[in-house]
């Protein structure tokens, strides 16, 4: 029993290391697993402040790792900006809901939860993004401006929350199955 729940642990750090990596090496802009992460933490651990934990600090390793590369040339941008407490509080606010809103894990909950995330971070960044100013003027005009500049940018969002749930969900189920018994699953 002791053996089979060390395994899963393992087996569940691995996923979640592994897709924190995988922002520090995006195949495109905003296609990062970290809202996935937020959504499955939240879904699986049975201690609530992991659950929130998880993605918070995920992000905040590879906003550190971001700017390194930064620094050292190896990346155009970095990984913080004026309006990251706009970023942390939706990742906050995601895995909250998502808390609340997974408890029952199945598809069609997995893809509801992603799609609302997806747009949930879209609304709250991009208020940050305006908010924070110096790039858009401070009226409703430059808010509508500041959300159709960063439409291009929501679809590898959506695509990437949806692509890296079903991994770290689908995963999680198959684990699941080779009769290991879950190590977080929430009561």
């Amino acid at each position: 029993m002791m053996k089979s729940r060390k395994i899963q642990i393992a087996l569940i750090a691995g996923l979640l290391i592994i897709t924190a990596l995988m922002r520090l090496f995006t195949i495109a802009p905003n296609f990062t697993p970290i809202i996935a992460i937020a959504l499955f933490g939240a879904a699986v651990f049975k201690n609530k402040n992991l659950a929130f934990l998880l993605p918070l600090g995920i992000l905040l390793f590879s906003d550190i790792m971001l700017e390194v590369a930064f620094q050292l040339g190896l990346r155009s941008f970095t990984g913080f900006h004026s309006g990251m407490i706009f970023v942390y509080g939706a990742f906050l606010l995601i895995a909250v809901l998502a808390y609340i809103g997974l408890k029952k894990i199945n598809i069609a909950r997995i893809g509801i939860g992603a799609i609302s995330a997806s747009v949930l971070f879209f609304l709250i960044s991009n208020f940050g993004v305006w908010i924070s100013g110096g790039m858009y003027p401070m009226d409703f005009s430059g808010l509508i401006a500041c959300y159709t500049a960063a439409i291009p940018f929501f679809h590898n969002t959506l695509l990437s929350t949806l692509l890296y749930s079903g991994v770290l969900f689908g995963a999680y189920y198959l684990i699941n199955q080779q009769s290991l018994k879950p190590a977080f699953q929430k009561g």
